[in-house]
């Protein structure tokens, strides 16, 4: 029977999505922290050692959950993961995707290269530069939010609309993470494509309470149906530029009719998405995940 590792520290809902769907196919599973983690380098045994998996190494990883933590903390959580696939582990999402998304700077940075329409941001660490881009885009009639450079669920965010608000603009943790506010309507909403392998396979429009859209922050969700290609491209071709398995892409709608990336997750939570899709996106993910596992390409002793 194989053996999959699940990288989390709360299994809740999603653990245990996976973990039904995984137990249809005849895998057996763990949750694992990454916390709980280390690399051993010595003569004999496994490099990199898993609680649950001491003997050997899982056939496969699903990360759900990367802790926060230190840098040095998140760098270590990173290089287990990075080492699981140098190992030949497949790992899903690997470490190099979870890098270029966690960091809403990067994932912005990479997206605007590629040429995806994404808002106006700025990514910076001095608060007079900050307030001059701020006041300058308010003074042209343009909203502005910003963003922890780290999070997601829509804690943190913040929007300016007046000059009164500059009172208020603040760096997290040191950094600004500003982007232009895209206005989309009376009714707040945005929406979320699921993208597994480079394809949409569900998404959902959420409407929001207030200006926030995250269904965590009390938005509705609505099922979208796929045939809005120009949408489900949108969000596929951001998935390729990142490089990911499979991601939930958030895009926004402006007035105009316009779409633009607003964030890629690597670690997507499906909850909201589940209740409006008739695909179970478990199985979906489950069974992708599972055409990836090869054999190990090395010896399960670490010899030197």
């Amino acid at each position: 029977m194989g053996r999959i590792a699940i990288i989390t520290d709360d299994p809740g809902w999603h653990g245990k999505r996976l973990r039904e769907a995984l137990a249809t196919r005849g895998y057996a599973y763990a949750y694992v922290s990454l916390a709980a983690c280390r690399i051993s380098l010595e003569p004999e045994g496994l490099p990199v050692i898993l609680p649950g998996f001491e003997d050997r190494l899982p056939d496969g990883v699903f990360v759900r959950g990367v802790p926060g933590g230190t840098l040095e903390q998140v760098v270590f959580y990173l290089d287990v993961l990075h080492a699981l696939k140098l190992l030949g582990v497949p790992v899903y999402n690997d470490g190099r995707a979870v890098e270029r998304t966690v960091d809403k700077g990067m994932t912005s940075f990479l997206l605007r290269r590629a040429g995806i329409p994404t808002p106006s941001t700025w990514v910076l660490g001095d608060l007079g530069a900050a307030l001059a881009i701020v006041e300058r885009e308010l003074r042209e009639g343009r909203a502005l939010v910003s963003k922890p450079l780290f999070g997601s669920q829509g804690t943190g965010l913040r929007r300016y609309e007046s000059l009164d608000d500059l009172a208020g603009l603040s760096p997290d943790n040191g950094i600004f993470y500003l982007q232009r506010f895209v206005h989309c309507g009376e009714q707040p909403h945005d929406f979320r494509v699921f993208v597994i392998r480079n394809r949409a396979v569900a998404a959902m429009r959420r409407c929001g309470v207030t200006w926030l859209n995250n269904v965590h922050q009390g938005a509705r969700c609505e099922p979208v149906r796929l045939d809005d290609r120009l949408l489900c491209r949108l969000a596929e071709d951001a998935v390729k530029v990142l490089e990911m398995d499979y991601a939930g892409v958030d895009i926004i709608r402006d007035e105009h009719g316009r779409y633009s990336v607003l964030e890629v997750n690597s670690i997507p939570a499906w909850k909201g998405l589940q209740n409006v899709t008739e695909a179970s996106i478990a199985d979906l993910l489950v069974e992708d995940f599972l055409s990836r596992l090869v054999p190990p390409a090395i010896p399960e002793a670490w010899t030197l």
